[in-house]
């Protein structure tokens, strides 16, 4: 089975110099836990989650000069200012994908590995799709396990 037998084709994708604001809108009404960037009909980067909220964050070399501990209260209050930012500002630039004609468990083998949810399937800079875990989990569950209850 090939990625492009369980891939989403319709996905909703963001340009680079939207605000955030309204990106993490679409990420928490719709549950999106990531975002492909295309500009200019090019996929140019990935927004997730974890970009987001890793700029509330202060940097590493920070907590070791400072030495002291972490206000969390102070750093949730950060929140509004990452929102200001722009797509650009927060997101992954250098994505990692896959193509539509790899084997379904090449590509889960691949986001295990990396740690990924979710992968955008492209050939070259031309997005095409995106899998998640689930998607890969629940064509394995109907071609194996529910054929035979």
């Amino acid at each position: 089975m090939k990625v492009e037998d369980v891939m989403t084709s319709n996905v909703r994708t963001v340009t680079s110099d939207e605000k955030l604001g309204e990106v993490v809108s679409l990420m928490c009404l719709y549950r999106y836990s990531g975002i492909p960037v295309v500009d200019d009909g090019k996929l140019t980067g990935i927004v997730a989650e974890s970009d987001v909220l890793g700029k509330m964050f202060p940097k590493l070399e920070d907590l070791m000069s400072n030495m002291a501990t972490v206000d969390y209260d102070e750093q949730l209050s950060q929140y509004s200012n990452v929102v200001n930012l722009t797509v650009k500002d927060v997101m992954t630039p250098a994505v990692i994908t896959i193509r539509p004609d790899m084997h379904i468990l090449q590509a889960a083998s691949m986001m295990v590995g990396r740690k990924f949810r979710r992968i955008p399937v492209a050939v070259g800079d031309e997005l095409l799709g995106m899998v998640s875990m689930g998607d890969v989990h629940k064509a394995i569950y109907q071609s194996t396990l529910a054929t035979r209850l």
